[in-house]
């Protein structure tokens, strides 16, 4: 597999993050990561067609989010969670935090 390109720690830019997490469908991507490690490029309960999954992971992957694994054809993205705290300091966990849905509370019949 050929290397796909991602910035170093030092390289990462704010405003590429930022971007990169302000897309509901990348923000997920990003919270399955964080809740469970690695994710396939096709997490099964995506609905969202698989060339546009791709994109989302290149921006990620450019934007420094995340790292790829390849095992034979299938590849496997984890978050650069220390990288990112490194460079920026609770950044994804107050994003994470503040994005999370909040749960439902069957008291009210919500």
């Amino acid at each position: 597999m050929r290397s796909q390109p991602q910035p170093k720690t030092a390289d990462l830019d704010l405003a590429a993050v930022l971007h990169a997490l302000g897309d509901p469908v990348r923000l997920e991507l990003v919270r399955l990561m964080a809740a469970g490690g690695e994710v396939p490029c096709s997490p099964p309960h995506m609905d969202v067609p698989r060339s546009t999954l791709s994109n989302h992971w290149r921006i990620l992957r450019e934007a420094g989010l995340t790292s790829t694994r390849a095992e034979g054809k299938a590849r496997f993205m984890s978050l650069r969670r220390d990288d990112l705290e490194e460079r920026f300091p609770g950044v994804l966990t107050s994003i994470l935090a503040s994005t999370t849905p909040p749960p439902v509370d069957d008291r009210n019949g919500a």
